[in-house]
């Protein structure tokens, strides 16, 4: 058996019961039949299922906290600094919205294909949770949600101690300290001014050594600064939402986002909504009358004629997402006559295992 994750998997009837089927004829005459699983009752078999859409919607977030700085009191008294951050504060945004949609069983259409003597048996493919992607060839891989990343930090704290002087670290008071914070800040400034203009008492050799010399001011200064004025941490997350549609619904609520808590659960009023709204575009085609009799259990695998689906996620504001979508449960479920298989034991067929839809059928001339 060969078997990938989010992939599919191949079962071959005939193997895997090879001690019973080596003490069979030869000659194969029945048909492979499929019937309605029923626990308890169904003989032993391949059970599959046709799926239902599933959307998984992953939401990108962006966390920004400011933290005051320690001389936050003094920053206008020294530095002349306005409106310097004065608490801690955080401001979530939601950077992205996207809806993937991929398969998943769809527990109230699971069949089984008995292991019956003197019957032709298919190679079946199936998805690692039992949906059926391929008879007698490789299956297509079943599109799955991936693993959410690790939150992303980044902040521009720096270590503001590093960089005070003797003076400033033995001050008397956090009054005395910023002062002499503040006169550092100015002298930083005139040093650079002075290597720019070409005015310092030890001017760098070359440009890259200058450089190198603004660039130790500039951090010099950068932490000290942030002692009156502040600093800042953002953080990226990842969340995944998974929804199963069952029916057409508007303006259900799917989550909350808050400003300042990010996202909460659809319960949680701190949070403004989400909603989604699930719209069938009814694009399946309308059953034939042919005057035959329909086929029964015992005749057919089964697949699903998929119905178009519009989702559209929105806020108050803005439509955060919108994908139009063909979906299992909103559509038809069809049959495919076991003629095909039994008669033509070399025919293949494809099915989608987001949607169970028939994806490709050919014989052994090559198509149909």
């Amino acid at each position: 058996m060969t078997k990938q994750n989010h992939s599919t998997r191949k079962i071959l009837l005939n193997t895997l019961t090879a001690a019973v089927l080596l003490s069979l004829p030869t000659a194969v005459s029945s048909q492979t039949e499929v019937h309605k699983y029923i626990p308890g009752v169904t003989a032993e078999g391949v059970t599959y299922y046709l799926p239902k859409t599933a959307i998984c919607v992953k939401l990108t977030m962006k966390r920004q906290t400011a933290y005051p700085g320690d001389f936050k009191d003094y920053a206008s008294r020294y530095l002349r600094l306005q409106n310097v951050q004065q608490q801690e504060t955080t401001q979530w945004t939601l950077e992205e919205v996207s809806i993937m949609p991929y398969g998943v069983p769809d527990t109230s259409k699971v069949f089984s294909i008995p292991l019956r003597r003197k019957t032709v048996a298919p190679l079946l493919g199936l998805t690692d949770d039992g949906i059926l992607t391929a008879i007698n060839t490789e299956g297509e891989a079943a599109p799955m949600p991936e693993a959410l990343p690790a939150p992303q930090k980044t902040t521009t704290k720096k270590n503001s101690r590093d960089f005070m002087t003797e003076e400033i670290l033995y001050a008397g008071n956090q009054s005395k300290m910023a002062e002499l914070s503040a006169a550092e800040i100015y002298d930083i400034r005139e040093s650079r001014s002075a290597l720019a203009k070409g005015q310092a008492d030890n001017m760098p050799k070359d440009g890259a050594q200058l450089k190198l010399m603004i660039d130790q001011l500039n951090e010099q200064e950068e932490a000290l600064m942030q002692l009156f004025r502040g600093w800042t941490e953002n953080e990226t997350r990842t969340a995944q939402i998974i929804y199963v549609p069952t029916k057409e619904t508007q303006k259900e609520i799917l989550a909350r986002f808050s400003d300042e808590l990010g996202l909460v659960d659809k319960n949680n009023l701190a949070g403004e909504p989400i909603w989604i709204d699930i719209t069938d575009k009814k694009t399946i085609p309308a059953e034939q009358d042919n005057g035959k009799a329909k086929k029964t259990d015992a005749e057919a695998v089964r697949y699903t004629v998929p119905s178009q689906v519009n989702v559209k996620i929105y806020t108050r504001s803005k439509t955060l997402a919108e994908i139009t979508t063909p979906m299992g449960q909103f559509g038809r479920t069809e049959v495919l006559s076991s003629e095909l298989l039994n008669k033509r034991p070399t025919t293949k067929a494809t099915f989608n295992p987001v949607t169970g839809g028939l994806k490709k059928l050919t014989d052994q001339t090559g198509g149909m």
